[in-house]
């Protein structure tokens, strides 16, 4: 009677395993500053934020300086109206921290009212000292509206033989301040991107 080695099988086995831990003993971390303006692809990251932020933020500053006033707004957020998932709400608590920070304009924190309203009729209906209760009708009214729309367009490289594939993608947002009183915009502006990427046909 014959019986096969499994000798090959283990000496497969281990191999694989090796490969395995090497691999994965590859994987290295490093920390990177905020300020840096590194892109992996051209898709939209935390460099173009920070671009688009700063260039709106700057934008809605000078607008006010001119007017003389300091108005109260309301931040209606950002329409995203890519193919992609992004979060534009991290834009739009961008541009809001720098409008605060400046002290030139006021802003209602939108997203927080219906929170006030839980807290206003849990004083309301007795649970706090009257004298300590909230006096409801002293909200501020905005006097503008700040709201705005990310859209893109992407151009793909037509199919051919080639050891590279581009992609160009481009990138608008428009931001647009609205008179609350008349409807007329008073303020807009928007930062564009465009950016093209390469890869090799085959690649990890």
């Amino acid at each position: 009677m014959h019986y096969k080695s499994s000798r090959p099988h283990c000496v497969i086995a281990c191999l694989f395993a090796v490969l395995s831990l090497s691999i994965s003993g590859c994987a290295t971390t490093r920390d990177i500053s905020p300020e840096s303006n590194i892109h992996y692809d051209a898709s939209y990251d935390f460099a173009d934020k920070k671009q688009i932020v700063n260039h709106l933020s700057s934008s809605l500053m000078q607008f006010v300086e001119e007017s003389n006033v300091r108005p109260t707004l309301i931040n209606y957020g950002i329409g995203n109206q890519t193919s992609e998932h992004i979060n534009t709400g991290g834009i739009s608590d961008d541009i809001r921290l720098a409008l605060v920070q400046s002290g030139r304009y006021q802003v209602i924190n939108e997203a927080q009212r219906n929170n006030i309203n839980t807290e206003t009729d849990y004083q309301q209906a007795g649970n706090v000292a009257i004298a300590q209760r909230i006096q409801q009708g002293k909200q501020l009214g905005a006097d503008y509206v700040l709201a705005g729309t990310l859209r893109s367009i992407v151009k793909k490289q037509p199919r051919q033989i080639r050891l590279t594939k581009k992609k160009l993608i481009y990138y608008t947002l428009n931001l647009e301040l609205t008179d609350t009183e008349t409807g007329a915009v008073t303020w807009a502006d928007k930062v564009e991107i465009a950016r093209e990427s390469s890869k090799p046909i085959i690649g990890w």
